[in-house]
């Protein structure tokens, strides 16, 4: 399947470590001629980490996308009611992000267009990156995993010595992820190790 002339909403939140491979995957859906519509979170912008500059990583991301980033929730609520995204992918999804999107919580812009989107009954992707997804946010990947018209991109344990509970998705799988959603199908097999 093409992403050629897709709407993709592109939704950045906190996992600083995993900007730069989030950048590169940009640029892949570029390739693909998608249209990319980015969506960043309060501190997606605002904080500046070991990893880089937010300032610098937003110009990058512009740059990349041709388009301007949806940087408040007044911005983001229209996506909804207007239908101007087929997709939306959070990638990378915090737990803390993923916590409230299972709980009905809107109080960032990517909530904001999480929720105009999935009422719309369009396919929502989750790029998961968290260091507590075999923790307390456990339930919630469940209960977000068993809903109609959410997909995960495929995860798995990144440092099981060291982080026991953390998971993230494996970023070089979105396209595949997103290509699958948008027929209605879940990207197998979810976990993926190594």
């Amino acid at each position: 399947m093409s992403l050629e002339g897709i709407n993709i909403g592109f939704a950045v939140t906190g996992s600083f470590c995993t900007f730069d491979k989030v950048k590169k995957e940009l640029k892949n859906l570029q390739k693909e001629k998608a249209n990319i519509i980015p969506i960043f979170s309060y501190h997606a912008q605002n904080i500046n980490t070991r990893f880089g500059n937010a300032e610098e990583f937003m110009k990058d991301i512009e740059g990349i996308t041709g388009n301007k980033i949806i940087k408040t929730i007044e911005e983001a609520e229209p996506l909804g009611p207007k239908g101007l995204m087929d997709i939306l992918i959070i990638a990378p999804c915090t737990g803390n992000t993923l916590a409230k999107l299972t709980n009905g919580i809107t109080d960032t812009p990517v909530l904001m267009a999480a929720k105009g989107h999935i009422r719309n009954k369009r396919p929502l992707v989750i790029s998961l990156a968290t260091n507590d997804a075999l923790g307390l946010n456990f339930k919630n990947i469940g209960l977000l995993m068993s809903t109609k018209g959410i997909y995960f991109v495929p995860f798995g344990q990144d440092n099981y010595e060291g982080k026991p509970n953390s998971m993230i998705a494996h970023v070089d799988l979105i396209i595949p992820a997103l290509e699958k959603a948008l027929q209605g199908k879940q990207l197998q097999p979810v976990i993926v190790n190594e």
